[in-house]
């Protein structure tokens, strides 16, 4: 047996286990057989065996931390001092001992995680907290408050750093929330109350829009809500269900008006579009009173049919401009053979045209006098500027008599 190795039965029936330092009792068994003896003990034995090895595989794989894989070393090897068992103890301590160089580097290579980690969770804290600074310097209060609820989530998943350096970051992380959350309140406070504001004032556009939607003055009216309209944008938004039935009744009012509206300019617009059919058949007559022949007839004529004109009524405003264009081309026709006609049973035009005939006529008569003398006088010079005098002089004659010809 492989206990007789480490082992023997005294004849009392005592076990004994060899070791290094000499045989050791571990117990008596007088009624059992010396392999029996021997075989519980080994079992013992083996049972410590078991234990170390799976300590071992243990640190070996690094599934248990150096400090508790050093206090079961101690604690197997203070069983192994005085253990009740048949077997290699000696063996067993020393491979416990094997272990301790391997603790002792597995202990720096944990200190040196741990460490890594610390700088690592200190430059994600830093990160959090600098962060953090940043949301509440800004006004993004919807997706800043997920945001520091998702940080303050990551804070808590990290380890902790030493005392000083953990409470200072934290310090600014908390700070910063704080910083953020009066702010926010503070904004959505102001703005509850500029909202209230909103809705007061919007209470009184919706009632004045329901006062004007019967209104028939049409021009002034739909300026007015416009202006009204502008108002509305202009104050902002109100809490969203006041916002929401006061804008029905304010969209409700316009409806109103601007239906009834419509609805008689597209009468006034089928009426407009039959009078413009009108007119235009009218201006073939009106234009058919030129070329004016007798400014008399023709204006008498064209005052008919501009009483007839006016009697029918609007057409549509993008039509108008090019009718009256030639109406107004016929008027002027008109007037021009009227102020012609004037123009030549005038008196005072009349005088004036042989005022200036008789004094051409007579600085023509004397400028040959002078001609004559000059020539008299051998003045070659001084007789054929006057002759040029006279010939232009007379050009002008001739232009006079035309002029006073048409007065015949």
């Amino acid at each position: 047996m492989a206990g007789e190795s480490w082992g023997r039965v005294a004849e009392d029936g005592t076990v004994f286990v060899k070791t290094k330092d000499g045989e050791r009792a571990v117990g008596q068994w007088p009624d059992a057989k010396p392999e029996e003896a021997l075989a519980f003990y080994t079992r013992r034995y083996d049972a410590l065996a078991f234990e170390v090895e799976l300590l071992e595989q243990r640190v070996q794989a690094g599934t248990v931390s150096p400090d508790d894989a050093r206090a079961a070393v101690k604690k197997v090897n203070s069983s192994l001092e005085d253990a009740q068992a048949v077997g290699d103890l000696d063996g067993l301590k020393a491979r416990l001992e094997a272990l301790t160089p391997l603790l002792a580097v597995q202990r720096e290579k944990r200190k040196a995680e741990r460490a890594a980690k610390v700088e690592e969770a200190r430059a994600a804290k830093t990160k959090i907290a600098t962060e953090a600074e940043t949301i509440a310097a800004g006004t993004d209060w919807r997706h800043g408050v997920t945001r520091l609820r998702e940080l303050l989530d990551e804070w808590k998943a990290l380890p902790r750093l030493d005392k000083a350096s953990d409470d200072e970051l934290w310090h600014r992380f908390s700070s910063a929330r704080t910083t953020y959350t009066r702010h926010r309140k503070q904004h959505f406070a102001e703005l509850s109350s500029k909202r209230e504001e909103a809705a007061t004032v919007k209470e009184r556009l919706a009632a004045e829009a329901e006062a004007l939607s019967s209104n028939t003055d049409w021009g002034p009216t739909s300026g007015r809500f416009r202006e009204l309209m502008r108002q509305w944008k202009a104050a902002g938004p109100a809490p969203r269900e006041v916002d929401d039935k006061l804008w029905a009744r304010f969209r409700a009012a316009q409806d109103t008006f601007f239906g009834a509206r419509d609805a008689i300019q597209a009468e006034e617009n089928a009426e407009q579009t039959q009078n413009l059919a009108a007119k235009e058949a009218l201006l073939v007559e009106i234009e058919a009173i030129l070329p004016v022949n007798d400014a008399k007839t023709a204006r008498d004529q064209l005052r008919d049919l501009l009483d007839r004109w006016d009697a029918i009524g609007k057409v549509p405003r993008d039509s108008m401009r090019a009718i009256d264009a030639r109406l107004r081309a016929v008027e002027q026709a008109v007037k021009s053979a009227e102020d012609e006609v004037w123009n030549k049973s005038n008196p005072e035009a009349r005088a004036r045209a042989e005022a200036t005939v008789k004094q051409l006529q007579s600085l023509i008569a004397d400028l040959e006098k002078q001609a004559a003398k000059y020539e008299a006088q051998g003045n070659t010079r001084k007789a054929t500027e006057a002759r040029e005098s006279i010939e232009a002089r007379r050009e002008w004659l001739t232009q006079a008599q035309n002029a006073l010809d048409e007065f015949s």
